[in-house]
């Protein structure tokens, strides 16, 4: 009889629970996260940022690190997001934008015409080695615990180009979609490439997974989407396909583009809070591990309608292959830094 050779452990034990999860298995541990978790509603956050722009904040690979992990520490998640801003792609390009307080990113010079398309399409991607120092700092510190990567999906960096700043309908970006279709590709295919440079910096210098989030792709039609911008997100994660991380999609206000989500490129598709995690497994056709989505307005709850609704979302999501909890969108500045640690002690008690 031969013996058994040494053992190689490629278990979901080395894995961990959210890597396991997102690999379509379920972990002995339900894995919980929240987007938003780094800043806004930790006092740490606001301490450690005293003084700092938002961006500036995020291209210093010391505070960039100590932001990531502050959640990690308070709150015992299952895994840490980049803190990082969907315009600091644009930053490193050299785009004139900043992050105006009450307003949100502001476009020095919006895209309106072929002259600025090409004009913004001169950018080079930029120098990641800040951002790439920020990930190596904090891989050495988070040990077992993986570092998720962070980028704006095409359309949403198209919208702010487009738009100048925020918008609730996004009507300029929509209107160049549609009347000048050579113009949009220019940006947007520009857009895809900056995003995609700046996840497989992050993923090179030792994220284990990347989300790919998309403010804003809710103000589309599933028509408008699967022509305008599916194509664009799918060019954007193409950039880290062949380093083999799992890849998460998320937009807010998406229920109906989920199959479309998933077609770019997708191994979890992302829910936000209005559609129940069943259904959204449903159109999924039952094959794709979910994250999400517990609604942040019952972050401010008493504490037995919010226990009642996490589990209630912990349910559904047994429909799907497997679950990881999140929020259904980002942490509101304003909650409660104990009702979120509280959701990860239930959450990895069910």
């Amino acid at each position: 009889m031969t013996a058994p050779g040494p053992h190689v452990n490629t278990s979901d034990e080395v894995r961990g629970p959210l890597l396991t999860a997102y690999s379509g298995r379920r972990p002995e541990r339900l894995p919980v996260w929240f987007m938003r978790q780094a800043g806004r509603s930790l006092p740490e956050y606001h301490e450690v940022r005293r003084g700092v722009g938002m961006l500036e904040a995020c291209l210093r690979p010391e505070l960039a690190t100590e932001i990531t992990l502050q959640p990690v520490r308070r709150h015992g998640v299952d895994a840490a997001i980049f803190f990082s801003d969907i315009v600091v792609p644009l930053r490193l390009a050299g785009v004139d934008v900043e992050i105006v307080s009450g307003v949100g990113p502001v476009i020095g010079e919006p895209v309106r015409s072929v002259a600025d398309a090409e004009r913004l399409a001169a950018h080079a991607p930029g120098d990641h080695s800040a951002v790439q120092e920020a990930v190596r700092l904090t891989v050495a510190e988070l040990g077992e615990t993986p570092l998720i990567g962070f980028g704006g999906a095409p359309f949403t960096l198209a919208a702010y180009l487009v738009e100048g700043r925020p918008s609730r309908d996004h009507l300029a970006a929509r209107g160049l979609m549609h009347s000048d279709p050579a113009t949009w590709d220019r940006v947007m295919t520009w857009a895809a490439d900056l995003t995609g440079a700046f996840l497989r910096a992050q993923v090179e210098a030792g994220a284990r997974a990347v989300q790919l989030f998309d403010s804003w792709a809710g103000g589309l039609s599933l028509a408008d989407y699967t022509a305008y911008a599916a194509p664009y997100s799918a060019r954007a994660l193409s950039h880290v396909k062949d380093l083999g991380v799992p890849i998460v999609h998320f937009g807010t206000g998406t229920s109906e583009l989920l199959g479309a989500m998933k077609d770019a490129g997708a191994d979890v598709v992302g829910v936000d809070y209005r559609l129940p995690l069943d259904e959204a497994s449903r159109r999924l056709g039952g094959t794709t591990p979910l994250q999400g989505n517990i609604d942040p307005a019952l972050l401010t709850a008493p504490w037995e309608v919010l226990e009642a609704h996490v589990r209630d979302v912990v349910d559904r999501g047994r429909q799907a292959p497997a679950h990881v909890l999140n929020l259904g969108h980002g942490v509101p500045p304003t909650t409660d830094p104990g009702v979120l640690t509280r959701i990860v002690e239930l959450a990895h008690s069910l």
